[in-house]
């Protein structure tokens, strides 16, 4: 079989460190005694190798034809489990037909949206260990009052517990990123569904974190806030200073002060 050439447009930074992805794939445990694990663009399946070590009833999504074609040399018994789509775009709840995890190495380019999908997809993905930029992987890890902690620490901390697990240097991929990278595990929480209209929730949070410097009384005026909510403490705090409750809170008072 010939190799897969990485794209850069794809964002194709192929992992050659056998020891690093076995790591990873060890890291995967089955949450809530899950067996179904998606990885995300499995390139050459340096990790898929070590994942079906593990046993697990193992799918593949990538969205380059060349490394589908590959994969379906290498792993001809997984068959229709190896799927040519975009992650992005592709409904997998009726392929996946029941609660999964997610793994992979996921493409610097797109990992943030890869994040806000499994957001919307969370009662299904019960688990993610991935690899991905350092910078980001540290942000969704990051807890408040830290500078990384921003938009996407928020939400998914909401529904899951985040743990970063290892840095992972340039030299093992081919071709070699410019940046360290970062191997982050989410676990699904209990929360089913938060103490607050959601939607309301995911824009406050987005409001907040755009102007960061600003206090919360300064950044939160689109909302239209009422006197007696101008006066509450909380909005003389920044972003980076709430935690998911926090937010949640803040959200209640804002719907709350609307209804008045």
């Amino acid at each position: 079989m010939e190799k897969v050439k990485p794209k850069k447009h794809l964002g194709q930074h192929f992992l050659v460190d056998l020891g690093i992805a076995e790591n990873i794939a060890k890291s995967v445990n089955g949450h809530r005694g899950v067996s179904k694990v998606l990885e995300i663009g499995p390139g050459m399946g340096v990790l898929t190798d070590f994942l079906l070590k593990g046993n697990w009833d193992l799918y593949l999504v990538d969205i380059d034809s060349e490394s589908i074609q590959f994969l379906h040399q290498k792993y001809p018994e997984l068959g229709e489990k190896i799927i040519e789509a975009d992650y992005l775009k592709r409904d997998f709840s009726p392929i996946m037909n029941g609660p999964y995890a997610v793994a992979g190495n996921f493409p610097y380019n797109i990992s943030t949206q890869i994040f806000f999908k499994i957001l919307e997809e969370r009662n299904a993905v019960t688990e993610v260990v991935c690899m991905l930029q350092k910078e980001v992987a540290e942000r969704i890890a990051s807890p408040k009052g830290n500078k990384t902690y921003g938009i996407l620490s928020v939400l998914l901390q909401a529904f899951y517990d985040i743990e970063y697990l290892f840095t992972v240097p340039p030299e093992v991929f081919n071709p070699p990123p410019k940046v360290n990278s970062g191997v982050i595990r989410l676990i699904r929480n209990e929360v089913k569904s938060l103490d607050c209209d959601e939607k309301t929730f995911f824009k406050v949070v987005k409001q907040a974190f755009s102007t960061r410097r600003k206090t919360l009384r300064n950044c939160m005026k689109p909302f239209g806030l009422k006197d007696v909510l101008q006066e509450d403490p909380m909005l003389d705090l920044r972003a980076e200073q709430l935690g998911v409750q926090d937010f949640i809170s803040l959200t209640k008072k804002i719907q709350e002060s609307w209804n008045q």
